[in-house]
């Protein structure tokens, strides 16, 4: 738990290894063309969002799903509240994530926001940011289901960091199948010589050059 917050709060992003076996990758990949699961469908071009089609999960959960976001939130709440703390905001987080979703729901943001996402050759995502509301968990993450250069080419998570009176910051990953990379949905508290700032992060993903890369977003909070 010291090396995740550690890595969090150095980097705005962690990522996670041997969380998911082949077979759970390929499991949840399946599940994009099980259109019962589904509340809602993105087709990525006709939102200007990029290029690609996302699916949100309704209620219930996948099993699998289900599990991956109650066992991540409770390791990251402790983690949001000490983030909260160096920014000075007041919100503090349970450690059970169905005690939070509820808080959501008692505010108007009860559409559940885990989804999957696939892009082909000539996708991408453009920077962005998934709130969905007044009330956000600082963290969420990505599963990697594909197996980049086996599934697909090209595809890389990127992120890009916005300093006060700097240049941008860009970070390029290409994470390898069954791992998870978590991150920070708005900001991260950047150290200064007057404390902690909010260093803003926005994510997205590179075009896609070939293949097909399937990945698991998972959002720790409802939307409105």
């Amino acid at each position: 738990m010291m090396e995740l917050n550690t890595t969090l709060l150095e980097n705005g992003f962690a990522v996670l290894s041997n969380q998911l076996t082949l077979d759970d990758c390929y499991q949840l990949s399946q599940l994009f063309d099980a259109p019962d699961l589904y509340r809602k469908t993105i087709i990525m071009q006709k939102h200007g969002y990029g290029s690609g089609e996302y699916k949100y999960f309704n209620y219930p959960l996948p099993p699998l799903v289900n599990t991956l976001r109650h066992e991540l939130f409770t390791q990251l709440a402790p983690i949001a509240d000490e983030w909260n703390e160096k920014l000075g905001l007041p919100l503090r987080y349970p450690t059970d994530l169905d005690q939070w979703l509820e808080i959501c729901h008692k505010a108007g943001q009860n559409r559940p926001t885990p989804l999957i996402l696939r892009y082909v050759a000539g996708d991408w995502n453009a920077l962005h940011q998934d709130m969905y509301g007044e009330l956000y968990f600082p963290f969420q993450a990505v599963v990697f289901l594909s197996q980049p250069d086996d599934d697909y080419i090209g595809g890389e998570f990127v992120m890009v960091e916005q300093r006060p009176r700097m240049q941008s910051k860009a970070i390029v990953l290409q994470p390898q199948q069954g791992q998870i990379v978590v991150f920070t949905t708005k900001y991260r508290p950047a150290k200064s010589t007057r404390g902690y700032y909010r260093a803003v992060m926005r994510h997205g993903v590179s075009e896609v050059r070939s293949g097909t890369r399937i990945n698991l977003g998972l959002i720790f909070h409802d939307a409105a």
